[in-house]
């Protein structure tokens, strides 16, 4: 009898959409890797990180200047040359395999990760709210301790490594940010410790029944800045100019989105943008998220006067989204604090 390491998906969409959980009939616009044809693949700005360590002035300014950019054009961007050797990437992709190929009970009853295991949406009460994926959402403050792990001791060494890279990454990134809006450099290293910030391991599984199934629903991130890693089966997009457009994978890349604390803070200088991952119909998809957090008591407040948000704390934004979410079925996010 073979295990399943894949959640009970196909059974929870199933009693969503009020139909028996089968397979149905492929549609007829569905291409032959289980897609569906449509809108064309973004040219998402690519930033070459090792400008920022120039001798010449005038390429480090450059490259400060081009994430600013895309950060304001975009909300969104991809890194190359990004200091985080690639061996390490594969290192804890390969970790993050062995660890979602557990058997799925094992996974939801096991208390791995802190008991951060997560499949499905909880909340959903209909198809559109639904996401077809699972995975481990991780306070960094926990990933040094040995008796999260388990059996799975491996994963430790490399996830620590792991963190610390994305950190120092997203830190660097934070700082050229702060610092175009007159701010120095090491403004978000109180604001943002590494103790306040967390890993999220995402599986998407093959979804059998349709490629408009989403993988992740509609949303922003509720941190100031996000960092991703994924590997090379995409299925991530963003709206832009209104529409939907689509990231093409890059191996040699890390993607970059900037999350609605730092909209708030730079009073909509940089945009958190509406993103999403569709479910693709005959492969799985694996991605490594690094969320930039302060702490819940923190006191976010605009960093340009006259503000267009009034100050909330950390806590108080994740309240108000988690409320949202359970009362409407959708987060609303930074529109709640307009003034």
């Amino acid at each position: 009898m073979m295990i399943d390491s894949s959640p009970p998906l196909l059974n929870h969409y199933g009693e969503l959409s009020r139909l028996p959980p089968q397979i149905p009939t492929p549609e007829r616009n569905d291409l032959p890797n289980g897609r569906v044809l449509m809108e064309e693949y973004c040219q998402l700005p690519l930033i070459d990180l090792s400008f920022l360590n120039s001798t010449n002035e005038r390429e480090r300014l450059a490259c400060a200047e081009a994430i600013c950019r895309a950060s304001s054009e975009w909300g969104f961007f991809q890194v190359v040359n990004h200091g985080i050797n690639p061996e390490l990437v594969r290192n804890m992709r390969r970790e993050q395999v062995k660890l979602f190929q557990t058997p799925f009970d094992k996974k939801a009853t096991c208390g791995v990760l802190n008991n951060s295991y997560r499949w499905g949406t909880p909340t959903a009460t209909c198809p559109k709210q639904f996401s077809w994926s699972e995975a481990f959402h991780i306070p960094i403050s926990k990933v040094s301790e040995q008796t999260c792990y388990g059996e799975f001791s491996s994963l430790r060494e490399v996830m620590m490594e792991f963190a610390a890279a994305m950190l120092k990454l997203a830190m660097l990134l934070a700082g050229v940010l702060a610092e175009n809006l007159g701010h120095p450099r090491g403004v978000f290293e109180n604001i943002c410790q590494e103790s306040n910030c967390f890993l999220r391991l995402n599986r998407y599984p093959a979804c059998p029944i349709s490629a408009e199934i989403f993988g992740l629903v509609p949303h922003t991130d509720s941190d100031f800045l996000t960092v991703l890693s994924q590997d090379e089966v995409g299925g991530l997009q963003l709206m832009k100019d209104s529409r939907w457009v689509a990231v093409k994978p890059n191996q040699d890349a890390l993607i970059v989105n900037i999350g609605d604390l730092f909209q708030a803070w730079s009073n909509d200088v940089y945009k958190s943008v509406e993103h999403k991952v569709m479910a693709n119909g005959k492969m799985e998809r694996y991605s490594i998220a690094y969320f930039l957090c302060p702490s819940y008591d923190s006191l976010i407040g605009s960093c340009r006067e006259p503000s267009m948000y009034r100050k909330f704390t950390f806590g108080e934004y994740r309240s108000q989204v988690q409320d949202d979410v359970k009362r409407t079925g959708r987060k609303i996010g930074l529109p709640r604090f307009l003034l």
